[in-house]
């Protein structure tokens, strides 16, 4: 039972910090990648897909995305599409392909970003830490129904503790990292 609770609670704070690594790539840092497109819709015959499923994202130069669309006549959609959505880009079409051109970061944007980067960490932390208070209140409950003794119990949050801690600094980490990233010019 224990175990079961250990196991759970560490695979959901694992959870949590891939999670935020998701979001930390879906901040720009002025470097070209592929995955700043992926949350772009396009119009693909009356439904939104992402640009993914209709073409090839690639990358370019560092400062330049080149969007191949697998349906010639989906440029004109693709581009429209990334510049009407919220990362502030604007595509142009050179024949089949449509260049994507990412501008060079202000420092104030970078600073922004950087506020923006550490909301997202401390939001994972607290993800982490309710995890954590879940799994103490689900070991506490077994003590309460007699199912196991107060010394298992109180070994089992000193290690669930540790698992929090363990998280808590991978999250600072990749909050350090990111921050790092996005302050180099």
């Amino acid at each position: 039972m224990i175990n079961d609770i250990k196991h759970s609670a560490e695979d959901k704070m694992k959870k949590s910090v891939e999670a935020l690594r998701t979001e930390f790539s879906k901040v720009r840092t002025g470097r070209a990648h592929a995955g700043i497109l992926d949350h772009v819709k396009v119009d693909y015959y009356g439904s939104p897909m992402p640009i993914s499923q209709v073409a090839n994202v690639s990358v370019l130069d560092p400062h330049t995305l080149g969007v191949t669309p697998w349906e010639k006549k989906m440029a004109q959609a693709i581009e429209k599409a990334i510049r009407d959505s919220d990362l502030g880009l604007n595509p142009a079409s050179v024949g089949d392909l449509v260049r994507v051109p990412i501008p060079a970061m202000t420092e104030e944007r970078r600073k922004e970003l950087v506020k923006v980067v550490r909301g997202e960490a401390e939001n994972g932390k607290v993800a982490v830490r309710n995890i954590r208070r879940d799994a103490i209140a689900h070991l506490k409950e077994l003590l309460k129904n007699h199912e196991i003794g107060e010394d298992d119990e109180r070994r089992a949050q000193d290690e669930v503790q540790k698992m929090t801690d363990k998280y808590v600094a991978e999250i600072d980490k990749a909050l350090a990292d990111k921050e790092k990233d996005l302050m180099a010019v």
